[in-house]
């Protein structure tokens, strides 16, 4: 299934959807580093909680002007409203032990459940990091509130680099817009 703008609100199939443009995101992504930097932290690195905290996390390392990511990749969402039992961690892995002593903005696309945001801020606290974590949305019902985000909802967020489905083999006969010789 697919979405756009015009699917905002609530639908035939009784989701209610908020919808996360990419102007939203540039906005969001400034209001964000903004709160950061008046809070007084300022993050040797920022890790990505992938995949949904990549795109978040690269623009806010860009607004904050810190060189410094990375990622640690973790499963627990396996369709919408479908979850795993316990979020789990895939290679590569992220070598916690160097962020030692670091101050570390953890950044994913939502805190929903919280678990898998508490799950990395429990291994990167225990490596000793420095850890503050930063959410373009929050959840009602999440187990760990992000230090900062962007929006509050319980609505299903739609966010535009996962509102088309995954890109397929296209026959050479296909008519495809935009696909030019």
């Amino acid at each position: 299934m697919t979405f756009d703008a015009n699917d905002a609100g609530t639908t035939g199939d009784g989701i209610t959807r908020e919808i996360l443009t990419w102007d939203d995101f540039a906005v969001a992504s400034r209001k964000v580093a903004a709160e950061v930097l008046a809070s007084g932290f300022r993050p040797d690195v920022v890790i990505a909680i992938a995949r949904g905290g990549l795109l978040f996390a690269g623009s806010i390392a860009y607004a904050l002007g810190t060189k410094a990511c990375g990622s640690i990749n973790v499963e627990f969402y396996t369709g919408v409203d479908e979850r795993l039992a316990e979020p789990i961690l895939h290679p590569p892995m992220l070598d916690a032990p160097a962020l030692s002593g670091k101050r570390v903005l953890l950044v994913d696309d939502v805190s929903d459940s919280g678990r898998t945001l508490a799950k990395v801020v429990g291994i990167l606290g225990d490596a000793g990091a420095d850890v503050r974590s930063a959410t373009l949305y929050t959840k009602s019902h999440t187990v760990l509130e992000p230090d900062f985000d962007y929006k509050r909802t319980d609505d299903w967020i739609v966010f535009p680099w996962s509102a088309l489905p995954p890109v397929q083999l296209l026959d050479a006969a296909d008519d495809v817009e935009g696909a030019g010789a």
